[in-house]
Formats: structure tokens, sequence, C-alpha cells
């Protein structure tokens, strides 16, 4: 630090305030503070990052007091439970990696904060706290003493929106007018007119070029001389670097050109190359907030919820239809979809989904439910506060407890290439302007200007998410709904593709039921019914809608036991439905064991069980046969193997078969698979099979008009579009293919082009049309495969 700044901050320090601390320098006890508790909790390492990274209000003193004020601190709170809350801070200083490191660190420096989790884009940071040890208060006076004071609207938080930054807009909108105009007052240069009236002007028409100029060098290309500054204050080059210095030596160069009347310079280039630069920012950008789950919530959620209507009936829905003040239905494992008010008596709620922690939290009538909790038990209603796109559940997604820890390959390659592409580009302008300068100092100038210019690196860059962006935006259209673009690379991995087999290779939708055993009263019909009625396994959905509708009855206490059955108690009657193992039926001869079946058992004397004839999806068959050229196929199911020989007839001779698999087992099926050094995908229906998606390389929850939706998986697929697995997997394939062809297109742009330019035959005019064309003609590339892809058979 220089002397006079402070060791904190890096303000000036005024000579009566200057206060000794450590050897070191501080302008107030404010910093001074902040030093001490860094020095406390070993963090000093912090100003080995940057040296003043936080602005430090003077004056906060009970500007946050509102806090205080329960009925404010709920609707600022995304989610809080007993002594858990969860709060996002908009903080406008995040700006570096040093701001990065410290705001996640908090849990070190204030007690009672267990994790925080930056958002750079959107300078966020989300904090989740024990209220009890710590009020949101307290945690916000605390960043503002080290420098990241939180901005807080009320507003936003009661309409659920935020502020639009447009400042991209505008500076597009800048460099466009600057753009085109130049363009127009150019052509008389263009085409050498020689007319009276043009040569007596051309000062005067040059002289306006260069004032429209300014606004387009000055401000629209602002955020590169930004980031150039940036990155080489912190010591690493970014692809920024050359792109700035190419735009600054334009500009010198073409004033220069102008002054000394050599000619009109290169305005129209340099206003043209920083409008190109920005539309391919801003498509990127375009690209990425369109596929944004948080955003596009509708497409995400191609699941149903169950809406109880005024005359009692009961309807399937789409999620994102739900309406403040409407009533849901929400039954055992059901993720419920909103914030809203618990109307029935009493509730288990599991909110691992949001916290990470598994104990479920009792909640009785009246009291508010949070979206992203799991009910648990019997069926229960809830009246809706807000509608999905203000609740909790759209960014389940992104939790970190459910981010798998995978290397993205061609992010790694990308940024491979920028570090060593920037030096070694400057390299390459220096040695050419070096040799240049004994033989021609016009020619070395040239050739300075057009090495800069013409290699490329921001198209080098825009390849992969290009890619991947249209990718994901063609894939949501055909209702595969992935988490993020990085999903697309694991897919392009995988080698072995496990099923379940209820809900997954088979429909919720069909099946032929025949019922076996002693006749079922009509009484004890409705218990069942209504039993079922709570329960979300695809073979109690099936027989719940294959049984007669009966009216409603209170369930006492419920139970389902995953991969088992279910147990309740109705009218001071048990009912246990389930397996032949789970309710100890008797077994009178091997086709019992060889049939998909749910048992019977009320009071303890078992009745009989209904027999389910599973329907497999169509297409099923073709699917497998082409799946099994390119990938090992494996079957696991929870069901006995009732349906091994029609599983056998329907898919190829090599698909291995396993039943009988619990939960766990599923698991540690996947888990052994990949330490075999194998890539698995999981195909599952989201209810039992959330530990094997998460565990798998990629799982994808099938989904259908059911509310389960396990936000353990990467990618969503509806159900109607199972069958096209298959041209799903291979479109992965063919995007990374584009990627590569992208990058050897780009890279062959710049060697040609650098060629022509070290040589001396290329001039910066051409260079800068050559710079903007690069870059269109990759995003164009990207953009013509990556849609082919979408309409074309693939082989």
């Amino acid at each position: 630090m220089n002397e006079q700044g402070c060791f904190h901050c890096g303000l000036t320090i005024a000579k009566n305030e200057e206060i000794n601390f450590d050897e070191k320098k501080f302008c107030c006890n404010g910093c001074k503070t902040v030093y001490e508790i860094f020095s406390l909790h070993d963090l000093t390492c912090y100003y080995d990052f940057e040296k003043s990274p936080g602005a430090t209000p003077q004056d906060i003193q009970g500007k946050y007091d509102f806090l205080d004020n329960e009925t404010i601190l709920s609707k600022v709170l995304e989610f809080q439970e007993g002594n858990t809350a969860i709060v996002s801070l908009n903080i406008p200083h995040i700006h570096c990696s040093s701001c990065i490191w410290i705001l996640e660190n908090l849990n070190k420096l204030q007690s009672g904060i267990n994790i925080s989790q930056v958002n750079f884009p959107e300078k966020k940071v989300r904090i989740t706290y024990n209220s009890d040890l710590v009020s949101l208060k307290t945690i916000v006076y605390m960043l503002s003493s080290i420098g990241y004071e939180p901005y807080i609207s009320l507003e936003n938080y009661e309409t659920g929106k935020s502020n639009v930054d447009r400042t991209l807009t505008y500076k597009l909108g800048v460099a466009f007018f600057c753009f085109g105009n130049i363009m127009l007052l150019s052509f008389p240069e263009y085409f050498e007119i020689k007319e009276f009236w043009l040569d007596n002007y051309k000062p005067f028409f040059r002289a306006l070029i260069f004032v429209l100029s300014l606004p387009s060098f000055l401000y629209s290309a602002s955020g590169y001389y930004v980031s150039a500054y940036k990155s080489i204050k912190s010591k690493m080059l970014n692809i920024d670097i050359p792109i700035a210095l190419g735009i600054i030596v334009m500009f010198i160069r073409s004033t220069f050109d102008m002054l000394m009347d050599y000619g009109p310079g290169f305005f129209d280039s340099l206003t043209g190359l920083v409008f190109f630069m920005l539309l391919g920012k801003m498509f990127q950008i375009k690209t990425y907030s369109f596929l944004s789950f948080e955003r596009d919530f509708k497409s995400y959620f191609p699941i149903a919820v169950t809406r109880i209507n005024a005359d009692t009936s009961e309807e399937s829905v789409p999620i994102y239809d739900i309406l403040k003040g409407n009533r849901l239905l929400i039954r055992n494992q059901e993720l419920i979809p909103v914030d809203g008010i618990l109307i029935s008596e009493k509730a288990e709620i599991d909110y691992s989904f949001v916290t990470g922690e598994a104990i479920p939290i009792t909640k009785k009538s009246g009291d508010k439910v949070f979206a992203g909790g799991k009910q648990i038990g019997k069926v229960i209603e809830m009246e809706v506060l807000h509608s999905v796109s203000q609740s909790y559940l759209t960014q389940l997604w992104s939790n970190e407890i459910f981010q798998k820890n995978v290397q993205q390959k061609h992010k790694t390659i990308t940024d491979t290439i920028s570090r060593y592409f920037t030096p070694i580009l400057l390299l390459i302008a220096f040695v050419g302007f070096g040799y240049w300068i004994f033989i021609d100092a016009n020619t070395a100038f040239n050739v300075f200007t057009a090495v800069l210019i013409v290699a490329c690196p921001c198209a080098l860059a825009l390849t992969a998410p290009f890619t991947f962006g249209n990718i994901l935006r063609i894939l949501g259209k055909q209702k595969l709904y992935l988490k993020n673009a990085l999903v697309i690379e694991q897919l392009a991995k995988v080698d072995t593709i496990v099923f379940d087999k209820t809900g997954t290779i088979t429909t919720h939708k069909k099946a032929n039921i025949t019922y076996d055993g002693n006749i079922i009263s009509e009484e004890d019909n409705i218990l069942i019914k209504n039993v079922l009625r709570g329960s979300n396994h695809p073979l109690s959905r099936m027989l719940y809608d294959f049984l007669p509708q009966t009216t409603k009855i209170k369930i006492e206490d419920f139970q389902e036991i995953t991969g088992k059955g279910i147990q309740a108690f109705v009218e001071n009657k048990q009912i246990v439905i389930g397996s032949a193992s789970f309710i100890e039926a008797p077994i009178s001869d091997s086709s019992d064991i060889e049939t998909t079946s749910l048992h019977i058992k009320i009071d303890g004397i078992y009745y009989g069980k209904f027999n389910f004839k599973n329907q497999y999806r169509e297409g099923l068959e073709e699917l497998f046969l082409k799946l099994s050229k390119t990938y090992q196929i494996k079957i696991l199911s929870g069901d006995n193997d009732g349906e091994r020989a029609n599983l056998e007839a329907l898919l190829p001779k090599n698909t291995q078969l396993i039943f009988n698999q619990k939960p766990e087992q599923k698991l540690d099926f996947i888990k052994a698979l990949q330490q075999n050094g194998q890539n698995v995908m999981m195909v599952g229906d989201g209810l039992n099979d959330a530990g094997a998606l998460a565990q798998s390389n990629v799982g994808i929850s099938i989904s259908e008009n059911v509310n389960v939706f396990s936000p353990a998986c990467d990618a969503i697929l509806a159900a109607s579009e199972f069958s096209k697995l298959d041209y799903f997997l291979k479109v992965s394939h063919k995007s990374i293919t584009i990627i590569k062809m992208s990058f050897g297109l780009s890279l062959l742009y710049n060697i040609v082009g650098l060629s022509f330019a070290i040589t001396g035959n290329l001039l910066p005019l051409v260079a800068a049309i050559i710079m903007p064309l690069s870059t269109i003609t990759i995003v164009s590339f990207v953009t013509i495969m990556t849609n082919y892809l979408s309409v074309r058979k693939l082989k």
C-alpha cells in the first residue's frame, strides 16, 4: 500500500486522523477493527487479492432498524423455519476474486452464519444462518462494516421484481448509431468521388466522423477497457486485453491519419468492431437469460399439482397455473410447489431440499409452509400464498447441495487457450513491429495494428457458450429441460444407461388391472381408495385411478415405507397395501412371485391382490434397440421379476435386468458402475430414485402428470418424449463435434489472418472488417448447425 493510504480501504489518510496499528496505517477505527477481525480469524490473506475491494459506508447507524420488524423481515427472507433462515442480499460492491472469497467465508467472521454463496453475475450473496444466534440486522451491519453494504429495496421484495441493468443495451444502441452514421459519411471516401462540394467540405465530414466515433470509443467500448485494466492489475491476462489495445491503437492511428491528412482513418471499422462485439455479448446474455431456470420456470416444470376446486373435485393442473388463494392437495413425498398456509390439522415437512437438514418439522393448521418442503405422511391440504414464480421452489436446482463436482472440459479448453492466446498475440504484435520498424515505419504500424485487430479471441470464447446455449433452447422446446449447459458435456460422455422400470419404461396412464382374492366390500373399497389418495407411487396412482370415485375420509395415521408399501388407520381399521413380503401374504403358487401386484390386508386379514399388467411406453423396443448399439443398457426395478419374460422378449439380448432393488441398492449399483470407470446416466421417475439420480453422472427424471420432482436430477424429461432419448443423446454428441469444428474454424481465421498481418499484406481496415466477421461467422455457423440438428433425423 502507498504510505498515505489506509491499509484496509485504500483511502487517503488525513495527517491528524492517522491510526497506527500492527505496523500498518488506517484511516479510521472501522478499518482498524475489520483488520483486527481478519487477523483474529486468520483471514489476512484477504489483502492478497486486492488492496481495497470494498467501499465502507461512513455512517449507517440506524439505517437498517426496519429489519427488527417481523412483518418486514418475513418479506425479505426467502425461507424461515425454526431457527434456520435464508436470505439473498444484493451487494453492489461485488467485483473481484477477493469479494467472492471474503463473502463465502462470512461464517468465520460472524457466529450463527452457516453458509454463504456468491452469485457473481447477479452480485448477490445467499446466506443461510441460525436466527437464534444472529439477526439479519446484525449480518447486514457486519457486511457494511467490511465494505459490502447490501442494497435492500422493500419494493423489490414485495413485487418480486428486481432492477434491470440496461447498460449493455444503451451501449449497443450508441455503437449502432455511431456505426451507421459513420458508414454513410464514409461512402464518398470509399469510392474516391471527385466532386467540388465534397472536396471542399471533406475536413468538415472527417471532423463529424471523428466526433461521432467518440461516444462509441469512450462509452460503448468502456467495458473492455475496464476488464483489461482489472486483468492487468490482477496480473492475469484475459482475452479483453488485445481487444481493448486494438480498439485504442485503431483510434489513435485513425486520429493521426485524419490530422495528418493521410486519409479518413478507420473510424467506420472501429465503430463497426465495437458494435459487433457488443452484439455478440448481447446475444449471449439474452440466450442465457431466456434459458434461465428461474425466469423460465414454466418450461422447467412440466409437472402438475392437484388443485381442489370449489365443488371439492380434484383436478391436476400445470404448476404455473396455480394462483394465490387456490387450495392444493399434497400427497406423501410430494414437493410443496408454492408458499402457503396449512389447512390440514397437522403435517410433517422435510426441508432437506432447501436446508440440507433431513429432520422433519411438524406444522399445525394455520402455519406457513414454504415451497421446497417435502410432505411426509398422510395427504394434506394447503392454501396458496404466492404463485410459483415468487416462491422458493424455482431456485432449488441451483442449490449447492445438488451440484455435482464434474470437470468442465470445454470451459477448461477455452480458458487454457485464452490464457496463452493473449500473451502470444501481444508477442507476435511487438515482434512484427520490431522487425518492420527498421524497414518501413508505416508498415510497422500497420502490422502492429492489424495483428491486434485481426486475431479474434471473442469468437474463440463464444464458441462453447453459443453452442451449448442453442442446444439448451432446442432441447427445451422438445421437452427435455437441462439444469445447465454442463449437462450436455456429461451426456456426451455417457457409456452406460440405467433405467428404472415402474413409472419410467412403464407408463402411469395405462395398466390392465385385475383383482384376485376375496370379495372386498364397498365400504372397504372406500377405505382403500382414501389410503391410496395419499401415495405418489406409480402403482398406487394407477390403482387409485382404477377404483371408482368415493367420498373423502379423514385418515388418522399414514405411513408409506419406500419400496415396500403403505399402512394407515382409517375409521379405526388398519389398512396395509404393498408387496407380498411387506404384508406377509400367503403364496399359493409360483405365479404369485412373477406378477406385479399390490396386496391388501385389512385389520390383519389378508383379502387378495390387484395384479398389474404393465403397459410399456410407446416406441420402447425401438428405442432400446438403437441405444444398445452404443451403450450398455441396464434395468433396475423395485418389483419382483414377474415381468422378466416380457422384458426379455421386448429388449435387446444384452440388456441386464435386476429386480427386487431397494432405493439404497439402486444407489450402490450406480456407484459400483462408476468405480469401474463407467459414465452412468440414470433415468427414473424421481420418487424412489432420488439417490440414484444424484449419484449418477447424469440423472434424468421422467415427469408425468404428478407432482414428483427431484432437485437432485440434472434434467427433466416429459414422459411424452421418452422415445426421443436416443435423439437427445446424439444431439449432445453432435454439439461437442460442433464446438470442435468451431474451435478449428476460429483458429483457422486467426492463423490465416495473422499470417497476412505479420507479413504486412493486411491493412488495418481489412483486419477490422475480418475481426467482427469472424465472430459473426462463428455465431452463424453454430446457430445454423445446432438448428440443423433439431430438424435433421440423426443417424
